[in-house]
């Protein structure tokens, strides 16, 4: 038995009765989750945010009023009981229940709040199938009742405390940063208030604690952390909420395999708690162009292998139309090797692969099969003796493999963002790239290797300095500006950014694919983290507001106080934001970001519980100094 949730009205909490405490006489509140009348004694299940308990209300130790008024209750009424704790009999013990073997002897009930019939159920028959999830955000604060919801957060309070501790007993600092900011330019639009006692003058809330956190590090703070409240004003995208909940962490005189080891450290912590897994560290470390020559993805799912074959040499000589003309055409013909498959993979299978590469944006893909009879397949007959020699040894393919190849462009494309959005793979990659980054992932779901057992974690690394929008016709920050370098490819900047850069200039500056020294640490093909090394020098700082094309006078207005306190003595420092959300999605095995958070946003971006957004008056509006059009 647990006092933890003891008050005036309970003695402790239903869900953590057990056998030991038969004969205990308590007190218990909660809501009533069903009941059932079986002919002159009353079984009430009673729920509090520790679980159920059965309550049995029964002639021979219930008041006749108490078992009236029971049977009176509806369904999410509140009450409050005393009663005795007795063993249920052999024949009635629900095992599924942490509380079944007992039941609560009703002595007295209180009726603290009558409900009305709930229009969304709490109680889920075993099977049926939950209402519409806009319903069940319209009533929120009923489909919180829900145990699943109430697990789900209960296991992101865990997690919160873990993190903290975790890096409280590794000298970090939580320091909280402002919510009301200045505009900086983030890659997405910002939330705009306006300010009454400034007229026409406007704060922002803020995208990251980027620059407080880098203020905090000039400050000489050395290890900062928050768990940070994020808002970003994106386009509408599934499963995005316009404000979500980050780790940030700062650290001073620090290189990548510094904050590397408080991450995975930090990762290793959190998945023992909560999953009681051991994760092995160091995680394995991938740069940016590893990832996309092995797996056409600068988030790869590590689960399993079936990395990319660069199989155009190999095969380009073929008498297979498709293959030779690649010799004109300048393009690579790359597979991924399906191990064992052969016996595996029906003929339906194979034919439901060309529509998954169409999908992703090339006109289809190929395949073979080597058996023991030789080669069957779509390029079969191409493969005489010789040249399928060549392509066994080429792919390390074994009897009984198939290997699935593309044609294509296997290279970064120069149109990789969308204005007010972050880059994603399919901006960043080719075509070629995603649809065989597809395919691996597809023929990985179909022959069980993404097993939701295993665990792969991996930073990569390296990713570029810049992107270019192709809308805006510039080159931007690929990170944030306040990135550092790759050093090999500083010496390449100071050459290009003498002077503010555009036009040819920034096209040139954006072919030279200079490397940064940014990382993401990715989790069984999500993305879970992003951070850098930051810049400390203000000249270098200077030199990269250059290059995007931002002037002095124009780095005063928006950076001025970050240069200014640049000025006086900044140590090296870096260090990363994990997706707190989405953390806890994954620990939980939930199927959205929205079943971990308790009030979230449609993908409208509205809270249908409350009725947000919402217009306001006119005279409201004049006290802030704007007016409709």
């Amino acid at each position: 038995m647990s006092q933890e949730l003891g008050t005036a009205y309970r003695t402790t909490a239903a869900g953590t009765l057990r056998a030991d405490d038969a004969g205990e006489t308590i007190r218990l509140a909660g809501w009533v989750h069903r009941s059932r009348d079986l002919g002159g004694v009353l079984f009430i299940d009673l729920r509090d945010r520790s679980g159920l308990v059965q309550l049995s209300l029964g002639p021979d130790w219930t008041p006749a009023d108490a078992l009236e008024r029971g049977a009176a209750l509806g369904m999410e009424s509140v009450i409050a009981v005393e009663g005795v704790v007795r063993r249920r009999p052999d024949g009635a013990r629900n095992e599924e229940l942490p509380t079944g073997e007992v039941e609560v002897h009703v002595g007295s009930l209180e009726l603290l709040a009558a409900a009305e019939t709930p229009p969304i159920p709490v109680y889920q028959v075993p099977g049926e199938e939950l209402p519409a999830e806009e319903l069940r955000l319209r009533y929120r604060y009923l489909d919180l009742r829900r145990t699943p919801l109430q697990r789900a957060l209960e296991t992101r309070h865990r997690a919160l405390q873990t993190v903290r501790r975790h890096l409280t007993d590794r000298g970090f600092w939580e320091v909280d940063t402002p919510m009301l900011t200045r505009r900086t330019p983030e890659g997405a639009r910002d939330y705009l208030v306006p300010s009454r006692v400034h007229p026409g003058e406007f704060y922002a809330l803020p995208q990251s604690p980027q620059l407080y956190k880098q203020l905090l590090m000039v400050s000489g703070y050395d290890r900062y952390f928050q768990i940070a409240k994020c808002l970003r004003d994106e386009d509408l995208r599934a499963d995005r909420q316009p404000e979500f909940t980050q780790i940030d962490a700062e650290m001073s005189f620090v290189a990548e395999e510094d904050v590397f080891t408080v991450g995975e450290e930090m990762m290793a912590a959190l998945w023992k708690e909560v999953l009681g897994v051991d994760l092995p560290t160091p995680f394995p470390r991938l740069t940016y162009a590893e990832a996309l020559a092995w797996y056409g993805t600068d988030k790869p799912d590590l689960r399993f292998g079936m990395e990319f074959v660069d199989l155009t040499e190999t095969l380009q000589h073929a008498d297979f139309r498709l293959f030779s003309a690649v010799r004109e055409s300048g393009e690579q013909i790359k597979g991924v090797v399906a191990k064992g498959a052969a016996d595996v993979l029906s003929r339906k299978d194979l034919d439901a692969l060309n529509p998954v590469a169409q999908a992703a944006g090339v006109p289809g893909c190929l395949w073979v099969k080597r058996t023991s009879d030789g080669w069957s397949g779509q390029f079969a007959r191409a493969l005489d003796d010789e040249l399928g020699r060549r392509l066994v040894e080429a792919a390390a393919l074994e009897v009984g493999d198939v290997i699935v190849v593309v044609i294509g462009r296997f290279r970064r494309t120069t149109t990789v963002r969308e204005s007010h959005g972050g880059a994603t793979d399919a901006d960043r990659l080719g075509g070629a790239e995603a649809a065989l980054d597809a395919l691996r992932r597809h023929l990985g779901d179909r022959l069980g290797l993404r097993d939701a057992s295993k665990h792969a974690w991996a930073w990569i690394t390296e990713f570029p300095l810049f992107d270019w929008d192709a809308e805006a016709d510039r080159l931007v920050a690929a990170h944030h500006p306040f990135t550092a370098p790759h050093p090999e490819d500083v010496p390449v900047l100071l050459e290009h950014a003498s002077e503010t850069v555009a036009g040819e200039g920034a096209r040139a500056l954006f072919d030279a694919r200079l490397r940064s020294r940014a990382y993401d640490a990715v989790y069984n093909g999500h993305e879970m983290a992003s951070g850098s090394i930051r810049i400390h020098d203000a000249r270098l700082q200077r030199t990269l507001f250059r290059a995007l094309g931002i002037g002095q006078e124009e780095a005063e207005r928006k950076f001025g106080f970050l240069l200014d306190a640049f000025r006086y003595g900044v140590p090296p420092h870096g260090g990363f934001a994990f997706g707190f959300d989405r953390l806890v999605m994954l620990l939980t095995g939930a199927a959205s970001l929205r079943d971990v958070i308790a009030f979230p946003k449609t993908t409208a971006a509205r809270a249908l519980f409350e009725g947000a957004p919402a217009s306001i008056g006119d005279d409201e509006l004049k006290d802030l100094h704007i007016r409709k059009r």
